[in-house]
């Protein structure tokens, strides 16, 4: 399989991961009397924060494997796809601001990601 295909199949389990622990994060019942116990026993128990665990872990073989074929200074800033995968589906999923500043980065970063992708 062609590593930028590896790339952005880490990219989507890693976006799927930070979409789940939010989605987890928005169902915690939070106060100022709860401790760190039952702090910790909530993130335990909650269904979003385990498979998004399980995501990072998935992600994580995926990231080693493309590591074993290409070098770290050539995948990592590949790696940045994440961050526009996941503004992107953030906004569609969570109905979060995407303002023109935001946009403008997620633009610049699609051209960095386009000029690192033509020296491989």
């Amino acid at each position: 399989m062609p590593v930028i295909v590896l790339i952005i199949i880490s990219a989507l389990i890693n976006t799927t991961a930070q979409l789940l622990l939010k989605a987890g994060a928005n169902h915690l019942k939070l106060s100022a009397q709860t401790t760190v116990w039952h702090y910790l026993l909530q993130l335990m128990v909650n269904p979003y924060l385990m498979i998004g665990g399980v995501c990072y872990v998935a992600s994580v073989c995926v990231w080693v494997l493309i590591l074993s074929r290409v070098p770290v200074s050539f995948a990592y800033p590949l790696g940045s796809i994440a961050y526009i995968t996941t503004a992107i589906a953030a906004t569609i999923i969570f109905n979060e601001y995407l303002s023109f500043t935001r946009i403008m980065g997620i633009l610049i970063i699609i051209f960095g990601v386009y000029l690192i992708s033509r020296t491989a």
